[in-house]
């Protein structure tokens, strides 16, 4: 682990495989009991001395399947830097007209289109259960305080922000056929991605604030008009939404450390002691290796292995 605790980490999509105007400090590739995240973690340096992280969810040059992210791995490479709020962006298609190519998204409700082949949870295959809460799967007090700063890093570029909308995550990696894409906009779907999960239920177990700021690259496949999304489609609008996640990326970092390290901390703190009431009281049962294994992500309640009912933590 590093000795140094970054307390913010990023995480990016599609087309967003750098952070811009940024010092780079070093690289770290931390080894965790679920392998290594999907790409080494750049940790740079804002003008200010603030420490990112940055990870490329689908590894350097774009290399890694939606379906094959190692999100336990992501996440629990950022908790042992002392990273306690992620930002993560990622691009999406439109469900909704009025939300065009190019549009800023901060979602406030997933709908899980997966098909079971993603590890979902660091708690799957041990001897340990535990069942999170995940009613509202996005950090509400982080987007809430991320949303107009957002807002005004877009200002002048003629770019909106829509908040309060709902993504579905697919399966992928082919894009959804017409039928589908119909089905989810009767679902109450607003937008369609192939990486929000299991990112933010993993980061939940984690105790770690998550937020995902979406860059709208294509109507996916509902619009009768027009021709079903390609790959080409999105490509064409994914440059220019990098640059202006970057954009975003540099004029929030530096507020966001500051209310991190500050009076505003709780704000970053709304799910830490969060699992204490998800994890099923302990018992003779519970393997000692799986305990290890977890306190890596979860030092909190098995640093040890001592016996203690963690119904009583």
């Amino acid at each position: 682990m590093s000795e140094e605790k970054v307390l913010i980490g990023i995480i990016g999509g599609s087309g967003l495989y750098h952070l811009d105007n940024l010092t780079f400090v070093k690289t770290v590739n931390p080894e965790t009991p679920w392998g290594f995240p999907s790409s080494p973690i750049t940790i740079t340096s804002l003008p200010s001395g603030t420490h990112v992280a940055f990870i490329a969810r689908h590894g350097i040059g774009h290399v890694i399947n939606p379906s094959a992210v190692p999100g336990r791995a992501n996440i629990a490479a950022l908790k042992s830097l002392g990273v306690r709020a992620i930002v993560a962006f990622s691009a999406v298609g439109s469900l909704r007209e009025e939300i065009a190519p190019g549009a800023f998204i901060l979602p406030s409700q997933i709908i899980d289109r997966t098909k079971g082949v993603r590890p979902a949870s660091f708690f799957q295959d041990t001897s340990i259960v535990a069942h999170t809460m995940f009613g509202d799967p996005f950090s509400n007090k982080f987007i809430k305080w991320l949303a107009p700063r957002v807002e005004k890093a877009l200002e002048g570029r003629g770019v909106p922000l829509f908040t309060d909308k709902c993504i579905v995550c697919m399966e992928g990696p082919q894009f959804s056929t017409r039928a589908e894409s119909l089905m989810y906009r009767q679902w109450g779907g607003d937008l369609i991605n192939m990486s929000v999960l299991p990112e933010a239920k993993l980061a939940r177990e984690a105790e770690l604030s998550y937020a995902l700021i979406c860059t709208a690259t294509d109507y996916d496949s509902w619009r009768p008009e027009s021709d079903a999304v390609t790959a080409h489609d999105v490509f064409q609008t994914l440059k220019q939404n990098a640059d202006t996640s970057r954009l975003v990326a540099a004029t929030v970092l530096d507020e966001l450390q500051a209310a991190i390290a500050g009076p505003d901390a709780s704000i970053f703190l709304e799910h830490v002691g969060s699992m204490k009431f998800s994890i099923m009281p302990r018992s003779e049962r519970q393997n000692v290796a799986d305990r290890e294994k977890l306190s890596f992500v979860l030092p909190e309640y098995f640093s040890g292995e001592e016996t203690v009912d963690v119904s009583t933590v």
